[in-house]
């Protein structure tokens, strides 16, 4: 007979991908604990990403609505500003708000939650500050932290991490961005809305590494008209802190004369990195990559029987809703479910304005792999509803298999895009055509409207341009 355990499951990380899994674990009967190195569950996602950036993001867009746009709708203010206290304290309930949502989510289904650091001792067993603990399986879902340049360390003050970027005690004047990414691009507009000169310095020769090429154009276009401006395949050398802030030296990665910028702060957001210490997987032997992911095969098992890992710890995009689908998938693995994640039809999303989403492949990797595509596009200046919201920036591009006509990838620039692409996810998911889209029905007026004449222009003719 098996040893009896505390756990069928214990999973070690409570952020989207842990905390889902634990929950979809106790919903289908098994005995699980969660545990994380924060009091609160939601990882970082809730507590110091995904959540409370968004809260910004929004409470900036209204700001710069109100102070840029609304004289073009005919509505007359004046002295429109922001009381940053305030914002940062209602940004602090909606965190509060959310984070308390999966405390009664994990009482609600019997999820067991305890505030400790966990390492794992044998495969079936875990340590949580001393106190030893059995479980049946583990689940590594640890998730990541931001990576910081060589040699200069995170004060989270004058050089900070996305985590100090979301709770900055004042505006500052001058802001530099290393890294144009979606964290990048995301605080940098954020801080610039609210009265900041903003410079961003980015490696490559494009902001949004991985996005449709064509569109970033038109997305950096519309980042500087809002006042950010960008240095391009160009390479910091160094950050200098000083009494009032901090210099950064950059030079053309061509090589180039180097030039200096003076900055009140340095948001560094040049990637994540994997966090495995601290769980004894080198004792166990639990093998990781070059990168310091941890290894797994298509269900999400180490080498080591009866550990898994989900979410940021292993391969694949950082994303939250990746590691919830995960976690999904392997708790429902586990009770003897058929369940697997699509990769090619997870969506990304930058939640700037506009907003900028995509599934699926780009033009880039379809050339590479050598398949032939046809292009569908529609300019968001062509939508009656974009014209009526004052949303006319960006387009859609949808990109067809020219043979088969099925739906390879979507790229939306524009208003809503985030939720816009849930539609193209929807079509990929069911390995829709182009014309099926065509031919769905769509409201109007509606900016979906924009994705319909896409796949219009995709397999045929669009109507309204």
């Amino acid at each position: 007979m098996a040893e009896q355990t505390d756990f069928d499951l214990a999973v070690i990380g409570a952020g989207p991908g842990g905390y889902v899994c634990a929950l979809r674990a106790a919903q289908l009967g098994m005995r699980v604990l969660c545990v994380d190195r924060r009091a609160t569950p939601g990882g970082t996602c809730l507590n110091i990403g995904c959540i409370p950036s968004k809260a910004l993001l929004h409470a900036s867009e209204r700001l710069h609505e109100a102070q840029k746009d609304f004289a073009t709708l005919g509505i007359d203010v004046t002295d429109v500003r922001a009381d940053l206290a305030r914002v940062m304290a209602r940004k602090e309930k909606v965190v509060g708000d959310t984070v308390k949502g999966v405390g009664f989510l994990f009482k609600k289904n019997g999820v067991t939650f305890r505030h400790g650091t966990a390492r794992i001792t044998k495969p079936t067993e875990l340590e949580i500050d001393g106190d030893r603990v059995t479980a049946t399986h583990i689940v590594i879902a640890t998730g990541s932290a931001p990576i910081a340049l060589p040699g200069i360390e995170f004060d989270e003050q004058q050089v900070v991490s996305s985590t100090g970027a979301l709770s900055l005690p004042e505006v500052p004047k001058q802001l530099v961005v290393v890294g144009a990414g979606v964290i990048g691009l995301e605080l940098g507009s954020v801080w610039q809305r609210l009265g900041a000169n903003v410079t961003v310095v980015e490696y490559t020769d494009q902001i949004a590494s991985g996005f449709d090429r064509g569109l970033c154009t038109q997305f950096q276009r519309s980042l500087s008209k809002q006042g950010m401006t960008f240095r391009l395949s160009s390479r910091v050398t160094a950050i200098e802190k000083n009494p009032s802030g901090a210099r950064v030296t950059y030079e053309p990665v061509q090589g180039g004369e180097k030039q200096t910028i003076e900055a009140d702060v340095v948001l560094v957001a040049v990637g994540r990195r994997p966090v495995t210490d601290s769980l004894g997987l080198d004792t166990l032997g639990v093998t990781l990559d070059s990168s310091g992911r941890v290894q797994t095969d298509a269900r999400y098992a180490t080498n080591v029987d009866g550990i898994y890992a989900i979410g940021d710890v292993i391969v694949g995009p950082m994303l939250a809703h990746k590691a919830e689908e995960e976690g999904i998938a392997l708790a429902e693995q586990l009770n003897g479910r058929a369940a697997h994640v699509r990769y090619d039809a997870i969506p990304s999303v930058i939640y700037t304005q506009p907003e900028f989403a995509m599934v699926g492949r780009t033009e880039e990797q379809l050339k590479a792999d050598g398949i032939d595509y046809r292009i569908g596009s529609f300019p968001f200046m062509a939508s009656a509803r974009a014209r009526a919201i004052n949303a006319t920036d960006g387009a859609v591009k949808v990109l067809a298999c020219a043979r088969t006509d099925k739906i390879l990838g979507v790229h939306i620039l524009g208003a809503s895009a985030g939720e816009l692409i849930g539609e193209a996810t929807l079509a990929m998911e069911f390995g829709a055509s182009a014309e099926d889209v065509a031919r769905t029905c769509h409201a109007h007026p509606t900016l979906s409207e924009a994705l319909k004449e896409a796949a219009m222009a995709a397999y045929d003719k669009p109507l309204h341009i």
